[in-house]
């Protein structure tokens, strides 16, 4: 599929509405988060598509970010099961395991981290960002792994403190599990409502593509709407891998959530038990040489962001989304006239550890439209979490 079809395709089946308040959960944000127009931004891409912008970047805990409306599900299920310690994981910046020790602060629980080393030599113990977060907020201990390792080092430090009498919770990277994509359910349906408050109708939402609970559940909530169109911008695997891991999360978070709704997919006809293909929609052409790695694409949209709206992205995630969307207007991707939402999913945070590797001060003008690849690398070779230095 085309960026340009993808934008524009009809879903073959609308699925049903689904109802999330039965669901136990932890108030971590008790307001809704903005969905603003970017009017600067739209100027600067030609007026052709009307941008908007939903501001979870604005969401409770320390910094805000996506995660918050996930650990509302996950945290109420772990605190349900008695848990006094919460083990989870994530990259060396992540702002997963910043909001998760965040919200376990809040709820008197102890937080352990794992973090997994994505880029060899990327981990500094004394590094800002995220990590300096993690310090500050007293993260009950810290381990470092290697790439991939940290399913495992997750258990096995769960088993460790079971020993010790803990009562261990262990939260998915990303808390992407189908509580934390029902979370995403909920942002969707907070989108159509203020957007009909609004009087508008959402064509297409883009949104950073990751651990995956975030796109499943906008994938998901979407579903009943044949109308809109939800866009993952893959930060990290290829189309097909990922394809595949948001639809194979969003089904089932259908499932779990069509049996709380009383709807088990079992006894539903097929047009409804099953979420139809092409509801999820992944595109991969702005991951660039890697996860973290810096893209010409990525730095001009933050740089935008930024200069033109006054917001700030972060460069692993939201930056790389958002080239996607600037690259895909300027394609003539969406029809004239579309109104697009970009989800902002926060990580302002590691923007500080990464800063060496943004416009300088001097650099006053907004860079003009590149003749390269969006996903093209930068000629200086090293990582984002390489530059930062203790």
């Amino acid at each position: 599929m085309s960026p340009a079809s993808s934008t524009t395709t009809t879903k073959s089946v609308v699925t049903p509405k689904l109802d999330i308040s039965k669901l136990d959960r932890r108030i971590y944000t008790p307001h809704d988060t903005p969905l603003e127009a970017m009017p600067q931004l739209s100027k600067a891409l030609g007026n052709k598509v009307n941008l908007f912008i939903k501001r979870d970047d604005m969401l409770g805990l320390t910094g805000g970010g996506n995660k918050t409306r996930k650990l509302e599900f996950v945290l109420a299920e772990a605190i349900q099961e008695g848990a006094d310690t919460i083990v989870t994981c994530g990259a060396v910046q992540s702002n997963h395991c910043r909001l998760t020790l965040s919200a376990c602060n809040k709820e008197g629980l102890d937080c352990c981290l794992v973090l997994e080393e994505r880029v060899e030599g990327s981990y500094h113990p004394n590094a800002g960002g995220n990590h300096y977060l993690f310090r500050l907020l007293g993260a009950k201990s810290i381990t470092k792994v290697g790439l991939g390792e940290a399913p495992k080092a997750v258990e096995a430090l769960a088993e460790e403190l079971r020993k010790q009498g803990k009562k261990v919770y262990c939260v998915p990277g990303g808390a992407s599990n189908e509580l934390g994509a029902t979370a995403y359910v909920g942002c969707a349906q907070e989108i159509q409502k203020q957007a009909a408050a609004q009087d508008i109708h959402v064509n297409t939402v883009v949104c950073a593509s990751g651990s995956g609970g975030t796109h499943a559940g906008m994938s998901l909530g979407f579903s009943s709407d044949p109308n809109t169109n939800v866009i993952g911008i893959s930060t990290r695997h290829p189309k097909d891998h990922q394809t595949e891991h948001i639809y194979g999360l969003a089904q089932k978070t259908y499932s779990f959530l069509l049996k709380k709704n009383g709807m088990d997919a079992s006894s539903s006809s097929s047009s409804t038990a099953t979420l139809p293909h092409d509801a999820v929609v992944v595109l991969d052409d702005y991951v660039g040489p890697g996860y973290s790695l810096p893209t010409a694409g990525m730095e001009e949209a933050v740089t935008m962001f930024a200069r033109l709206e006054g917001i700030l992205l972060d460069p692993v995630y939201t930056g790389k989304a958002a080239a996607g969307l600037i690259d895909l207007v300027r394609q003539g991707a969406f029809p004239e006239g579309s109104n697009v939402v970009f989800l902002h999913t926060g990580g302002a945070p590691s923007l500080y550890h990464y800063q060496p590797i943004m416009p300088s001060m001097e650099d006053a003008v907004l860079p003009p439209p590149s003749d390269a690849p969006a996903n093209k690398r930068r000629s200086d070779s090293t990582s984002m979490e390489e530059k930062k230095t203790d």
